[in-house]
């Protein structure tokens, strides 16, 4: 799977790498699954973006992160990290803001005001974006363990911005994240996570609050306490990623035909 993203070809010339925007709440691991991918790929453990662990997001700049192919080249795609979902309306991205990125009128460097949304009148907005510049695939990022506690603010938010994607035809998954601490069967052997009782009803927890169907549910681990590569990790983010991709792929073709 590592060599078919290495030597991936975008079928349309010229967008060079499909836009990943990741979403969710404060602490999913958003941050840390580019680390993860990073990791993947680079061959190293990988801690340069960094990972909320509180209740307030360690994202404050709209930022492009890319992935290292060779020591001179990066891999056809970009992470798009963004700030995390909060209950309220005085904390977290504004939903505003995030249907902007998907859109591409969101320049990097943007930084991120709960309070007040992009508008036309800001420098960071780009009026007129190419195809290059859209999201093409929305990719929520939620955490197993805390999909039943999450307050019902942030699900309509998140909703809001589904039926946006939906509306654009816009790809969008979601990355499972923190199946080890889920279920205990997992934790002991990652392989095992389709096996699960546990993982499938959160998959379907998931499925439920957010509108994604199964197939676009991914159960994912990120790299978080190890201290060396792990490919239990790596083939679950892997397989995931090989769908994502593709799937990036067709909206790219569909939309430039």
């Amino acid at each position: 799977m590592i060599r078919e993203l290495r030597d991936f070809n975008i079928r349309r010339e010229e967008v060079e790498q499909l836009n990943f925007l990741l979403y969710g709440p404060v602490g999913a691991g958003k941050s840390s699954v580019i680390n993860t991918i990073k990791t993947i790929f680079e061959r190293r453990l990988y801690i340069n973006c960094l990972a909320a662990e509180g209740s307030t997001s360690q994202t404050i700049y709209y930022k492009k992160c890319e992935v290292g192919n060779s020591k001179d080249g990066f891999l056809p795609f970009i992470f798009n990290d963004i700030m995390g979902v909060e209950e309220g309306d005085q904390s977290g991205v504004h939903t505003d803001d995030i249907i902007s990125a998907l859109k591409g009128h969101v320049k990097e460097g943007y930084p991120f005001n709960p309070n007040s949304p992009l508008t036309e009148l800001n420098h960071y907005y780009l009026k007129n974006p190419s195809i290059s510049d859209r999201i093409h695939c929305l990719v929520y990022v939620i955490q197993a363990d805390k999909i039943s506690m999450m307050d019902e603010d942030t699900i309509q938010k998140m909703q809001r911005v589904r039926e946006e994607a939906k509306r654009m035809a816009l790809p969008h998954v979601i990355l499972m994240t923190r199946v080890d601490t889920t279920c205990e069967m997992t934790k002991k052997d990652l392989r095992s996570v389709y096996k699960s009782k546990r993982i499938n009803k959160k998959m379907e927890e998931c499925r439920v609050a957010l509108g994604v169907q199964k197939s676009c549910i991914f159960p994912v681990k990120n790299y978080y306490e190890e201290k060396d590569i792990n490919e239990d990790i790596n083939c679950l983010m892997l397989d995931a990623l090989t769908k994502i991709v593709h799937w990036a792929d067709d909206y790219v073709a569909e939309y430039s035909s």
